[in-house]
């Protein structure tokens, strides 16, 4: 079995004494060449510890003062569900009103965009066949809890008054309920997480620090004769939101 490298070591460590209440939320850390000299390692490891520390949410860094015990948040639970999609209207806003909250959202949609080829295998299109792009912010009570990028094939609904995602008079319904709208039965969604960390644009967006983690879902809506009319990347903080799948049981 191979080693563990030391600043993961150290990480543990580092967690641990949180843990025992050696040092409780909003505490400031000792300083990393202190807390080299207790660990009896050099300063590089004691820093990485905390990057990684900082990026799982244990810890917060601030600029000129120091590292602390980050204060608890609020995990948000993100039910992945195929009853969410029988929701009439804004399936985010109706999941964030289950919570007691208020779900809103920020989105920009460009028409006409190349699709780059790994969105372009993703929609079963041509490598530059134009698609409509659309980026998104997701907030609760005003605060980001998720960002993500549709990609739609602009040859599915160019001429239609649901061109756009978020214009028209189908503004702001989901994919489903647009494309049934133009005659489109969306019968399947399939999704792909894996876990992932923060870049700085999307650390800006949700708020997080720079390589903090995230659970990243690839999620693609197929139409009932099989063709993929939507594909999303979504990306989530694992510091302020748990992902959920419930799968349906029955005969």
């Amino acid at each position: 079995m191979r080693e563990q490298p030391p600043y993961l070591h150290i990480a543990d460590v580092l967690r641990q004494r949180i843990a025992d209440q050696e040092w409780r939320p909003g505490d400031r850390l000792p300083s990393r060449a202190q807390l080299a000299q207790e660990c009896g390692v050099g300063d590089a490891v004691v820093r990485r510890a905390q990057e990684t520390l900082i990026a799982q949410g244990v810890l917060e860094g601030r600029a000129g003062s120091g590292t602390y015990v980050a204060e608890p948040r609020e995990r948000l639970r993100m039910v992945r569900s195929q009853y969410r999609e029988q929701t009439d209207g804004s399936l985010f806003r109706a999941d964030m009103a289950a919570l007691g909250k208020s779900g809103t959202w920020e989105s920009r949609s460009e028409a006409m965009v190349p699709a780059p080829p790994n969105i372009a295998a993703r929609l079963d299109v041509p490598e530059g066949d134009y698609c409509v792009r659309t980026s998104y912010e997701y907030l609760a009570d005003g605060k980001p809890v998720l960002v993500s990028t549709s990609w739609e094939p602009y040859s599915i609904t160019s001429g239609t008054l649901a061109v756009l995602p978020e214009g028209g008079p189908y503004a702001g319904m989901g994919v489903v309920r647009r494309m049934a709208e133009i005659g489109i039965t969306v019968s399947r969604a399939v999704e792909r997480p894996e876990p992932g960390n923060a870049n700085a644009e999307e650390a800006v967006l949700l708020g997080v620090q720079r390589g903090a983690l995230v659970t990243r879902i690839q999620r693609t809506y197929y139409s009932s004769e099989g063709r993929p009319v939507e594909t999303a990347d979504i990306v989530v903080p694992a510091v302020s939101c748990e992902i959920v799948y419930e799968v349906p049981i029955g005969a």
